[in-house]
């Protein structure tokens, strides 16, 4: 599934991908329930400070990534599409600049493959950060399983 909402070319893209064991409901909801999303969305080590989270077409998403070098990183995101339980689109407001396509397929009732799509303006952008995002966001996916243990208790 590759849903067309940003035109873009491979070279602009950063795609990460994994298939892991909860349903597609109970991913899409450790997704858009902020309480959830908090306590695994970045990297291994990273904590976060969530001031706004209108999960809404239109609605902002406003955070603070704490990092373990004890780096803060504000992040502004806006939400543009979403389509329960299988589809989050945003845009960032901040720096960097790129929009995420988030795809959450159900491969079998406790199955759930995720693709994290990054869409920048430019190959020069994205080659940028694709060096170390690849590895963040397998760390991203890592947390996430964790709390899908913990949410299906």
């Amino acid at each position: 599934m590759t849903p067309e909402i940003f035109p873009t070319k491979p070279e602009c893209e950063i795609v990460s991908s994994r298939i892991v064991n909860a349903s597609q409901e109970l991913v899409f909801s450790a997704w858009t329930d902020p309480n959830h999303l908090k306590n695994w969305w970045g990297p291994a080590g990273f904590t976060n400070t969530f001031n706004e989270f209108d999960f809404r077409p239109g609605g902002k998403w406003s955070f603070i990534m704490h990092g373990a070098d004890k780096g803060n990183y504000p992040n502004e995101c806006e939400f543009l599409k979403i389509e329960k339980p299988s589809l989050i689109a945003w845009k960032r407001i901040s720096k960097p600049l790129f929009q995420v396509v988030f795809t959450f397929e159900a491969i079998t009732s406790e199955k759930t493959k995720i693709v994290f799509r990054m869409i920048f303006n430019s190959p020069e952008e994205c080659n940028k950060l694709k060096p170390f995002v690849v590895d963040k966001n397998e760390e991203n996916f890592d947390r996430l399983e964790k709390v899908l243990i913990r949410m299906a208790l």
